[in-house]
């Protein structure tokens, strides 16, 4: 009896859900709704294939997809006056690595120079540098970490918010280059470290090589959120969801990428790097997958060039919801750094 009457409840369900279409369709004809879904199903269609050739015949649509330089959040906002955004004690400089190249500079002082700082020009903020703090070049990222006692350095790379150029992986390296020797002839025997976010860890690691090749090393690295080359974080970006499994997803959608010349090899750099790293990555990261930088970390971990330096990794649960951009607010974050660099000076003093 109880499997007849459950039959019976299958049957009126799909005879209702067999009406419901076919009424759908009735109606959709009666007032013409069927024929403009009709057009833009095959709309959508062709637009979805259209796409990939699109890509694949402009290698620069795919670069500008890596960069995002065009996306500005939020918008209105001056750059000169980080002041208006309560940051009074943040100075903004212009430096130019290159001819025709300018790029906008912040530089946020440690907690203890935050009430000598307000008001003070670009020669003080400058000369503060010199003082008994450690400095952080960040490449992209939030300067929070100031009120941990440093000077923090960030910049806009190359056409990124007013910075003037055309961005390439060449040429964000070289401003981070730049950006890193104005520090070093400043800060005198200060330890200077470097930390890249996201995108920024591959122009980190880029730098770092280029700095340990002519030994000049950082006194540390920092990478949070990082990846292994641009290849394999374009295959498993968010975006790429829709794409994945389209035939041919490597030659329309990643050739394009290293045709255009980026590659951000993280995986390749570290085996060229001596100087202590250490690696944050969130577990639940939608952006750039926790196992990314979970196997950029086993690489450098088995390195040579890392054998008289330390490797670290700190993973952050899930449950903590610090995803891509927000282990910033941890509040472990603090004694993190303090016990990692801690230990990297004694390294380099050695």
């Amino acid at each position: 009896m109880l499997l007849c009457k459950h039959m019976c409840i299958y049957r009126h369900t799909y005879e209702y859900l067999c009406l419901s279409v076919f009424f759908f369709f009735l109606l959709c004809r009666r007032y013409g709704l069927w024929f403009r879904l009709r057009k833009l199903i095959l709309w959508l269609l062709g637009m979805y294939i259209a796409i990939p050739f699109l890509v694949k015949l402009c290698p620069a649509i795919q670069a500008k997809l890596v960069f995002l330089n065009f996306v500005r959040v939020p918008y209105f906002i001056d750059l000169k006056r980080p002041q208006d955004q309560g940051l009074n004690h943040t100075c903004n400089y212009y430096l130019q690595p290159e001819e025709d190249v300018t790029i906008g500079v912040w530089h946020t002082v440690p907690a203890a120079l935050w009430k000598n700082a307000r008001g003070k020009d670009q020669l003080w903020f400058e000369e503060a540098l010199g003082s008994s703090h450690p400095v952080i070049l960040y490449l992209h990222g939030n300067a929070g970490t100031s009120s941990l006692g440093y000077h923090v350095v960030t910049f806009d790379y190359r056409g990124w918010g007013d910075s003037i150029g055309s961005p390439s992986e060449r040429g964000m390296t070289y401003d981070a280059l730049h950006v890193f020797d104005w520090i070093k002839a400043r800060s005198g025997d200060n330890p200077v470290y470097i930390w890249g976010h996201s995108l920024g860890t591959g122009v980190a690691t880029n730098l770092v090589r280029r700095l340990c090749e002519r030994e000049t090393p950082p006194d540390a690295l920092i990478l949070e959120s990082p990846f292994t080359n641009i290849r394999e974080e374009a295959r498993s970006h968010p975006f790429s969801v829709i794409y994945r499994y389209f035939p041919g997803f490597d030659w329309f959608f990643l050739d394009p990428i290293t045709t255009s010349g980026i590659k951000f090899a993280n995986d390749e750099n570290v085996k060229y790097i001596s100087c202590s790293l250490l690696i944050l990555h969130a577990e639940d990261d939608p952006v750039v997958p926790f196992h990314l930088g979970k196997k950029l970390y086993n690489i450098a971990a088995t390195s040579r060039s890392f054998r008289d330096y330390k490797v670290q990794f700190v993973p952050f649960h899930t449950d903590l919801g610090y995803r891509h951009k927000y282990i910033y607010r941890s509040p472990e974050l603090p004694r993190i750094l303090r016990e990692f660099l801690g230990k990297s000076e004694h390294e380099h003093h050695h």
